[in-house]
């Protein structure tokens, strides 16, 4: 059976030394729990064995003895043992001093040391190595976070076809913010990550900030959510990862809980209570959170001695020089206050740092009044969900920074911005003077949220999302048309008694031209359609975009189908034309109107007005500006067409706006349904050509070939329209030998 192995820098254990004994001790945190609980509800998901990899923090020896006495866990662990100077630099140094910084906003506090990248990629390589002894073909690897970027990628190359799931527990930054570090490790940061079939982020906005960077420094293309890369669709998710509800709701009623709450509660006596829980980090905002409640103090005197602030900060990367002036600048700014706007009877701020207990953390989290949680940026913040679940009694007020991930669900939080001081404080304020009844709605939407979409349902949908974007994979997956394939699609060809063929022109009989005009069909291309259309068991049809003038001037004299505006108008063979749903025209007059704006901006681009549509060319545009311009064009257009009987079609190069009825599917399913054909070939380069290999998905005799390299819904791919030449010249051959034997 498949195993899961899950990948994260360090064990979820730890190990402890005392005297001569050592032992395992369970970690706690988020991604721990989160995992531990969706293999508890899932009936273990399946798998045979839960394999977590990652650096054990502690020696070989250590690790040997501590083993040796431990009886079972809920997991088998795989340590990766790391020289300490190589991980000091890889942990340290690239993960926290040029990945942390820059993916939360923090740019010039990064140190771009190319020995700490060096670092970086051989420890990911250790990892790979370690995971590459213990793989086979069905297992699931779920990698997590920022110090593991490029491992997706190396596993990939040893196991072409394994199942790779990604999770950033981090915000992912815009592109001219990622730019900024040097070119060599965006491409290896960017690639690595799509080694990965799934790559989840907490919110969308992370996601659109992946794609936009995936887009502009590799030039790849994706419709919103799915990659096109090295032979694969891979999906781009947002995932906000959640808590143990029911873990924090109900440790409301705990003994031990309900015993510190009254501790706290009694210490502060007829005082309101303020509450902050961090890592000590730049990040979290807390020297603006100490300045927006001195702030508050200053505009509400009455508040002075009658509210007290708790701050408790956990320790984190003290080895790190900026984090360990952190702690001294909020040191200095606590006592400051304190002696500043304290009294003898009354002290502002209560500060600790050191490390809560469950029980501490949720007798304070029940105890306050406000939970001030401000970072200044924060992937998520699972102390917000926490707060909010544990308040059984339906009391207590929260105040967030709007640009912490967690914001995008707790909107009914009291929002704010973790740099407007003045903000903060009238917040601090509004908070502490909240009616009970309005706290109470506002939290039981909260805890709603909370509820429905917890820690076990955010695994459950990412490994949803995962094994569905591996089947779409399977689905599409390219399967190059081979020599011995080929022989047998001709065998098949020669052997059937009644045929249709159905080709796109450009970029399928034509290369694609800089301007539409210039794709005038060669000599060869005529040649070959007249010889195959003389086999009487041939139906032939083209099936384009273009405009119908411009296929009867090219095509007009040959005996075949044409099929213009991707179903619009139809001729069969030298038949007049007509519109093939008998449909008017839509008015696109508007939509022209965008596009000549969009033209006027873009350089190099330019429209084509046919009977029916319009499409807006940028195949002659900048690469990246191209790629940005219909972005733009495309999400203003699907606007505008709605409530309309339009379409856009993102093609390849084009943007296109066309009627709903206008639909290659469709005409491939009037032209083949009830005609008897025993063998059907579709060739298409174009997502527009999708339609029509999804119409003949699933039938015997159908044959379906996507030009170009990209994954399709077609059976097989070829890479360029000389195969699709070839192709045809072997069967026009083929029609001329049986026409001579017979």
């Amino acid at each position: 059976m498949k195993k899961l192995f899950i990948v994260s820098n360090r064990l979820p254990v730890t190990v402890e030394q005392q005297g001569d004994k050592v032992a395992l001790r369970s970690s706690s945190g988020g991604l721990v729990s989160a995992i531990t609980s969706y293999l508890e509800h899932s009936g273990r998901g399946g798998f045979a064995d839960t394999v977590w990899l990652g650096v054990p923090g502690c020696t070989e020896k250590a690790w040997d003895a501590a083993v040796a006495q431990q009886n079972s866990t809920a997991y088998t662990y795989s340590p990766v043992f790391v020289h300490w100077k190589k991980y000091e630099m890889y942990y340290n140094g690239f993960s926290n001093s040029v990945l942390w910084p820059l993916f939360h906003y923090f740019p010039s506090y990064a140190d771009y040391n190319s020995t700490y990248f060096d670092a970086y990629m051989e420890v990911n390589r250790q990892f790979a190595d370690a995971l590459t002894g213990q793989l086979s073909a069905g297992d699931v690897v779920w990698i997590h976070d920022y110090h593991l970027l490029p491992l997706a990628a190396m596993l990939r190359k040893q196991f072409p076809g394994i199942t790779i799931g990604f999770f950033l527990h981090i915000p992912f930054p815009s592109f001219e913010l990622f730019r900024v570090i040097p070119r060599e490790w965006q491409k290896e940061i960017l690639t690595g990550m799509l080694g990965a079939d799934l790559i989840g982020f907490h919110t969308a906005d992370y996601v659109a900030h992946f794609l936009s960077c995936a887009e502009h420094i590799l030039d790849v293309t994706h419709d919103g959510q799915n990659i096109s890369w090295e032979n694969r669709q891979v999906r781009t998710d947002a995932f906000p990862i959640s808590i143990d509800y029911n873990l924090f709701h109900t440790a409301y009623d705990l003994p031990d809980v309900a015993q510190k709450r009254a501790e706290f509660s009694q210490q502060c006596g007829n005082r309101k209570l303020i509450f902050s829980v961090d890592r000590l980090d730049y990040t979290k905002g807390i020297s603006n959170r100490l300045k927006g409640y001195e702030q508050f103090l200053k505009d509400h005197p009455e508040y002075k001695g009658n509210v007290v602030f708790i701050l408790v900060i956990v320790p984190s990367r003290d080895g790190i020089a900026r984090y360990a002036e952190r702690k001294r600048m909020i040191d200095e700014y606590i006592g400051s206050i304190n002696s500043q706007l304290g009294t003898i009877s009354w002290q502002p701020v209560i500060y600790q740092y050191a490390h809560l207990s469950f029980a501490e953390l949720c007798g304070l989290y029940t105890a306050c009044d406000v939970a001030l949680i401000t970072p200044i940026r924060d992937g998520m913040n699972l102390v917000s969900k926490e707060f909010a679940a544990s308040r059984k009694d339906g009391r207590g007020v929260l105040v967030l920074s709007e640009l912490a991930g967690a914001a995008a669900e707790l909107s009914d939080a009291l929002l704010i911005n973790p740099n407007d001081i003045r903000e903060i404080a009238n917040q601090i304020y509004a908070g502490l003077t909240m009616e009970p009844e309005e706290q109470r709605l506002r939290m039981e939407k909260m805890q709603a949220r909370i509820r429905q979409y917890d820690v076990v349902q955010w695994s459950a949908d990412f490994f949803f999302r995962l094994y569905e974007t591996k089947h779409s994979q399977q689905q599409v997956e390219v399967r190059m048309l081979e020599s011995t394939t080929r022989v047998m699609l001709t065998d098949r060809y020669a052997a059937a008694l009644k045929r249709i063929i159905l080709l796109d022109y450009d970029g399928t009989l034509m290369p694609l031209q800089k301007f539409p005009s210039q794709a005038v069909p060669s000599d060869e291309i005529i040649y070959l359609l007249e010889e195959i259309t003389k086999d009487p068991m041939n139906d032939v049809y083209i099936i384009s975009g273009r405009d119908a003038d411009t296929l009867h001037k090219w095509l007009g004299k040959l005996e075949i189908g044409l099929i213009a505006e991707h179903g619009a108008r139809a001729r069969k063979n030298k038949e007049e034309w007509v519109n093939f749903d008998g449909s008017d025209t839509v008015s696109t007059a508007h939509i022209e109107k965008i596009m000549q704006d969009y033209t006027q901006r873009t350089p190099r681009s330019f429209i084509e007005k046919k009977q029916f549509s319009l499409a807006w060319h940028y195949r002659n545009v900048d690469l990246k500006l191209g790629a940005i311009r219909a972005r733009e064009l495309y999400g203003h257009l699907v606007k505008q067409v709605s409530g309309l009987p339009l379409s856009v079609l993102n093609g390849n190069k084009v943007i296109e706006v066309k009627p709903d009825f206008v639909n290659k599917g469709k005409v491939v399913e009037r032209l083949v349904s009830g005609g008897d054909y025993d063998f059907i070939l579709c060739i298409g380069d174009d997502t527009t050509d999708e339609d029509m290999f999804r119409q003949l998905a699933g039938i015997e005799h159908a044959f379906t070939i996507k030009v170009g390299t990209e994954p399709s819904l077609a059976v097989y791919n070829v890479r360029s329209t000389e195969a699709v030449l070839s192709l045809l010249q072997d069967m026009a051959l083929s029609s001329a030998r049986i026409h001579q034997f017979n």
